[in-house]
């Protein structure tokens, strides 16, 4: 499993024309990508990627993708406090967060983020909205089982791992192949391509550079 070591690129915030720089590239908000640009960002206005994710967010805010938190129902005790502190990290940049919206991880992950005023998205395998679990704030029943998990890999450019077998290995696996970006925490499975964090709060700087396709990631 990959780890990320390159330090976090150079940001800036532009307050007059709130756009968000990086050496000659401006980020598009409805694209979700950079643009060249020759207009440069005045210094002084540095920022993180996670500071960068929420300025992007007001006053005209871009497309609010979200991110994904995966893991199983029979979560230990440590992947249930990672998940709830990953779903707190994601709500306090405003983002949503998307899960199974079942019990174990999902549950905590949702509980986290609802606890910091975050909107919580959970797509169920199951016929009916009412199996979700009582922090989802948007139940989408698919009816449609375990296939559901390529749903949730395809709907999140970053997906956060946190333990599981082979339910969150095929959700893993199916983000790799859509070329989107994995993080894994706990006992997550060992998956090429995806990037090793040991904390919520490393997982969540990981997760930023992704969502903003910088490196180690996008470049």
């Amino acid at each position: 499993m990959a780890a990320a070591t390159s330090a976090a690129p150079s940001l800036w915030w532009d307050a007059t024309e709130n756009a968000l720089h990086r050496k000659a590239a401006v980020w598009d908000r409805h694209a979700h990508d950079w643009q060249a640009t020759s207009q440069q960002a005045a210094e002084g206005l540095s920022v993180t990627p996670r500071e960068a994710i929420r300025l992007l967010q007001k006053p005209n805010p871009m497309r609010g993708l979200p991110i994904g938190i995966i893991g199983p129902k029979k979560a230990s005790a440590e992947a249930t406090q990672l998940a709830e502190e990953a779903g707190k990290e994601i709500a306090l940049i405003g983002l949503p967060l998307l899960c199974g919206g079942k019990i174990g991880v999902m549950e905590a992950a949702c509980r986290g983020a609802r606890k910091a005023g975050g909107l919580t998205i959970g797509v169920l395998p199951d016929e009916e909205w009412s199996a979700a679990n009582p922090f989802v704030d948007i139940p989408i029943a698919t009816g449609i089982g375990p296939a559901r998990n390529a749903i949730i890999a395809r709907a999140c450019p970053v997906l956060i791992a946190i333990g599981g077998e082979y339910g969150t290995l095929s959700e893993m696996a199916f983000a790799l192949h859509f070329a989107h970006h994995v993080i894994a925490l706990c006992e997550a499975p060992d998956v090429a391509g995806a990037v090793r964090a040991e904390t919520a709060s490393e997982a969540l700087d990981l997760a930023c550079l992704a969502y903003l396709r910088l490196p180690p990631f996008d470049g």
